[in-house]
């Protein structure tokens, strides 16, 4: 596990949403590895906490699917296998086509006007290669389209997987072509969005899925065989 800093606790959130929150960015962006133990005393000393928020941020992460816990001996960062990952991103195509679609239709001016906001903002992060930056605006970008479908349901199913698809993503924006490609991947998304092109905004969104599918298969399968 990589070393974990106190947190600040300058926050207006209960201090267990801040632990849980915090522990749960750690495992998507793989500070936290599948398989490690989460050890109560430890994390508690490291974020200059007590036992008692930590236990509970434990167990919501547990409910999330990204903690097991093993009965007589304690919490582990759940882990992913390659059919998890395929089945997750197959599901996600189709929704992002979906959702890519119906916001084209739908999204009003202002959601335009963030949208390509928050694309400038990360080609700024991509230029720097930084990938925490990089992800936290695709994911901005993904939900500013999710929500200009207007589609409730739609919208719960794509949070049912968004946790599972995070922990993927971290590899993906590490390894693709310095994130170069991600940019013009969601250039041409949210331009037929702009064209109100419905056809084109689906079949580049799935596109888009499928390049971050085929990138992470391979970067997983190509850790696997390290770890031989």
């Amino acid at each position: 596990m990589d070393e974990i800093k106190k947190l600040d606790l300058h926050d207006y959130k209960p201090l267990r949403e801040i632990v849980f929150e915090h522990l749960r960015e750690s495992i998507i962006l793989g500070k936290m590895a599948p398989g490690e133990r989460l050890m109560e005393i430890q994390l508690a000393e490291e974020l200059g906490v007590s036992r008692t928020p930590v236990r509970e941020a434990i167990r919501k992460l547990e409910l999330e699917g990204l903690v097991i816990m093993i009965p007589r001996k304690g919490a582990y960062v759940s882990e992913v296998s390659l059919k998890d990952i395929k089945e997750a991103l197959e599901i996600r195509v189709s929704l992002e086509g979906l959702g890519a679609y119906l916001a084209a239709e739908r999204i009003e001016d202002d959601e335009l006007k963030e949208l390509m906001k928050k694309h400038e903002e990360l080609k700024k992060y991509a230029d720097n290669k930084d990938v925490e930056g990089i992800l936290k605006k695709d994911e901005e970008l993904h939900e500013i389209i999710f929500n200009a479908a207007r589609n409730s349901k739609l919208i719960e199913m794509v949070d049912s997987l968004k946790e599972q698809v995070q922990r993927f993503r971290v590899s993906y924006v590490s390894s693709h072509s310095q994130a170069a490609e991600l940019y013009k991947e969601h250039k041409k998304i949210i331009d037929a969005i702009v064209n109100k092109d419905k056809s084109n905004a689906k079949k580049y969104a799935e596109e888009h899925i499928e390049i971050s599918k085929k990138h992470i298969v391979e970067h997983f399968q190509s850790k696997s065989k390290k770890d031989l």
